[in-house]
């Protein structure tokens, strides 16, 4: 069966520049992919019909040997695969990036992000601050400028890949990419290492920040500090720094998202008559009332007195948590008061107990339930 005409297959003139004839083999070949047609011979057949024009097409020894003389004069080389740098290589490597997400030509990769744990007080996370870190890092040589050669020399180009840190090998119309195992997908070699780095074009230091901490910040926030990161290899950009916010328990204050809580014990005395007490917030001293007759794990609400978030909203609470407090080492008068309180309670001492007398009640109708 005669073969059509290469320019006829890739839809372009005999006069068509590289660029186009490119282009038309790109377009080609993502319309007839097996891998984009499964079980479709014919769409097969497209396929490796338009890689044998392109082939030819995009080498110009072949494409003037063909423009002379036509299927004759490159039936011979048509179908030559093997390692290579050029040609079909890179453009079906180029098609592959576009179908798959891929590409067949190394890229500069910028260095590696950095994390630092950074611990804050409660104060100091609410109300942002600036702090000072040290954090251990890569940058670039200055005896090299970052490229691992040594003053006066200049890494060279990889033989094996030409350059582009991959090879890849042809097997009919699939084409398998690997990192060039010479220079590990750099694309160079150095022949003459840097004494310094010793041809890693990185060393190791500290380096000191400052690291602006904005109010309301939370453990597990995180701040980026942008071009703070380890520097890349061979010149390559910074990667970033991520600095990891903890925060710190507090002796008085358990913190729940934008909301404050606040533990505050008080005397039986003062939770019985009732009264008003001073408690402490981020913003200062607070007044509180209580109420006469006031229970243990009674909250108090105060509004707007906690925490402003930091992705914005408003302002939390302060929660204040009641606990009254039993009194202990009590001397022989002041026993004999509460003995004398007790006993004035007389029959009343339901009206004034409602929780404990309620709980009495529940407990007896327990073990009846268990009798019957």
């Amino acid at each position: 069966m005669s073969k059509r005409d290469y320019y006829e297959v890739l839809e372009v003139s005999n006069s068509a520049p590289d660029a186009e004839i490119k282009k038309a083999f790109r377009r080609l070949a993502m319309k007839y992919h097996p891998d984009r047609n499964p079980d479709d011979t014919q769409a097969e057949a497209n396929f490796k019909e338009a890689k044998e024009a392109f082939e030819v097409l995009s080498n110009a020894n072949k494409r003037a040997a063909y423009d002379q003389f036509g299927h004759a004069g490159v039936d011979q080389s048509a179908g030559a695969g093997g390692f290579g740098g050029g040609g079909f290589g890179d453009a079906f490597s180029d098609i592959f990036g576009d179908i798959f997400g891929g590409g067949g030509r190394s890229r500069v990769r910028k260095g590696a992000d950095l994390q630092y744990n950074l611990e804050l007080s409660l104060e100091d996370a609410v109300s942002g601050t600036t702090v000072k870190i040290r954090v251990p890092t890569l940058k670039h040589c200055t005896s090299c400028s970052g490229t691992g050669a040594k003053a006066g020399s200049s890494p060279e180009t990889c033989d094996t890949c030409g350059g582009h840190g991959q090879v890849r090998m042809q097997q009919g119309f699939f084409s398998v990419q690997q990192t060039c195992p010479n220079c590990r997908g750099k694309g160079t070699i150095i022949s003459n290492p840097c004494n310094s780095c010793h041809g890693a074009g990185r060393v190791k230091e500290h380096k000191s920040l400052s690291v602006e901490v904005p109010g309301g910040v939370d453990t597990g926030d995180r701040i980026r500090l942008s071009g703070e990161g380890e520097v890349g290899e061979s010149g390559a950009p910074p990667g970033d720094l991520f600095v990891q916010v903890h925060v710190k328990p507090h002796p008085i204050f358990e913190r729940d998202n934008a909301d404050l809580y606040c533990e505050v014990p008080v005397s039986i005395v003062l939770a019985a008559l009732g009264g008003e007490i001073e408690v402490p917030s981020l913003l200062g001293r607070l007044n509180l009332k209580i109420p006469a007759g006031t229970q243990s794990h009674k909250l108090f609400r105060m509004r707007a007195k906690g925490i402003k978030p930091v992705r914005g909203g408003p302002v939390g609470d302060l929660i204040c948590r009641i606990v009254v407090e039993t009194p202990v080492k009590l001397n022989s008068e002041q026993k004999e008061l509460l003995e004398k309180f007790g006993q004035s309670m007389g029959k009343a001492a339901k009206k004034h107990s409602p929780n404990e007398n309620s709980w009495i009640d529940n407990v007896k109708k327990f073990f009846e339930d268990m009798k019957s």
